[in-house]
């Protein structure tokens, strides 16, 4: 609709005259709220993103993104079902032993998920290792009882490499005096600090032999852990997985475990887009008005386009090329400035926290002590896209309301 002539004597009415001076002020808030609207937009989204994918991180650092198990709950041939998952997408796996417990030392009580692990094969599937406080993962040694705990659990016990604790599990031994429940003596080797508290506070590791004898599991193991290249394959693989071993063996994701939480996470970032495209929307108000008022002042101008030749049409594109421009500039200018300040918020967080001598986000409380950042240029291009879309909705209605001018009306006062 918009050819050369159009554009041309469209951008010539957004050059401001002396009597326009206000209607160019509205057009420079209108670019300014839109500008400030998007810079909001792509910020927001990418500090969500930069949340969701550092709760990702934690997460998965801890659970398996596959794990395979039999349709018994355990697995007596675990290196024979290691050997004949051979998809590509599988880059680590190890056995494991899983259970529950309570944790005591002198009055102090708390219960515990207990995993059995096998160190030399756990760092292939899990990011203990690198979360280590102190101590090491290679001190669980078989036979040695030695036991690894989270930090929130070792304040909690006033635990310490080397301090003594008892392990109470719920299952009972039948003895000449009744039922005695089971208890085993071990020994603190490590701390581990995941940043994640429900896993800090309540996960404690030991060797994978440790726990077979504890819950009386013999050669069986609980299942097999498997980390991929791709987590958000992890549904496709676990179907394929399952498929190739048979009815005999299960095989779960992540997303079954913890899927309604990312999901959560999804949601409330959908909202908030909505929520703050409506500052976007507001702006774009301003706009509508803004061209009314001046295909009012330019009546005559368009009155005397007709008489020349100008068809309806013609001043139609005439006023959308007009009311277009500032839904460019505003997303223009609101696109590059938004990522400017998403792939710096880290920074300038930091140095405002430093100039005012006060913290945003409190690791004590959040368990970060940045605010995280991850743009998604999927998410730009739906922030630009939806603002140039209503950019132009807003300049239909004027650029309609100047077509049906008609030139005798307008010139009768002239």
């Amino acid at each position: 609709m918009i050819r050369p002539f159009e554009l041309f004597v469209g951008l010539r009415y957004t050059r401001a005259r002396k009597r326009s001076h206000f209607i160019s002020i509205i057009s420079l808030i209108s670019i300014l709220g839109i500008t400030l609207g998007i810079m909001a937009l792509i910020t927001t989204l990418s500090v969500m993103n930069g949340f969701g994918k550092e709760l990702r991180e934690r997460i998965l650092g801890v659970i398996s993104h596959v794990s395979v198990t039999g349709t018994s709950g355990a697995l007596s041939n675990w290196q024979e079902v290691s050997t004949r998952i051979r998809n590509p997408h599988v880059i680590g796996r190890a056995p494991y032993i899983a259970g529950q417990g309570m944790l005591t030392r002198g009055k102090a009580v708390s219960g515990v998920l207990v995993r059995g692990i096998l160190p030399s094969a756990e760092n292939q599937v899990s990011e203990f290792s690198s979360h280590m406080v102190e101590g090491s993962l290679d001190a669980l040694k078989p036979g040695t009882f030695g036991i690894v705990v989270g930090s929130a659990l070792a304040w909690k016990l006033d635990l310490t490499v080397g301090s003594p604790v008892s392990l109470l599990i719920p299952e009972a031994l039948i003895t000449p005096a009744g039922l005695m429940p089971r208890f085993k003596r071990f020994t603190v080797v490590g701390i581990f600090r995941m940043d994640m508290y429900e896993y800090d506070s309540g996960l404690v590791l030991m060797n994978i032999d440790d726990a077979a004898k504890l819950y009386q599991m013999g050669n069986n193991v609980s299942g097999l852990r498997l980390k991929l290249d791709d987590l958000d394959l992890a549904p496709q693989v676990a179907d394929s997985i399952a498929a190739g071993l048979g009815p005999d063996y299960m095989a779960r994701d992540w997303t079954r475990e913890h899927g309604n939480f990312f999901r959560a996470l999804k949601t409330e970032k959908t909202a908030m887009f909505v929520i703050l495209l409506l500052i976007v929307t507001v702006a774009m108000f301003n706009v509508v008005s803004t061209l009314v008022v001046v295909v009012t002042e330019k009546r005559a101008d368009i009155a005397i386009l007709r008489t020349l030749g100008a068809s309806p049409r013609s001043i139609m594109g005439i006023f959308l090329a007009h009311g277009s421009v500032v839904g460019i500039v505003g997303t223009l200018v609101g696109t590059g400035c938004g990522i400017l300040l998403a792939l710096n918020v880290e920074t300038i967080v930091h140095g405002i926290e430093h100039l005012f001598h006060t913290a945003f986000i409190s690791p004590d409380v959040y368990f970060i002590s940045e605010l995280p950042s991850d743009l998604h240029w999927s998410d730009v291009i739906l922030v630009s896209g939806c603002s140039l879309l209503l950019g132009l909705l807003s300049a239909l209605y004027p650029a309609w309301r100047a077509s049906k001018v008609q030139p005798a009306e307008a010139l009768r006062y002239e």
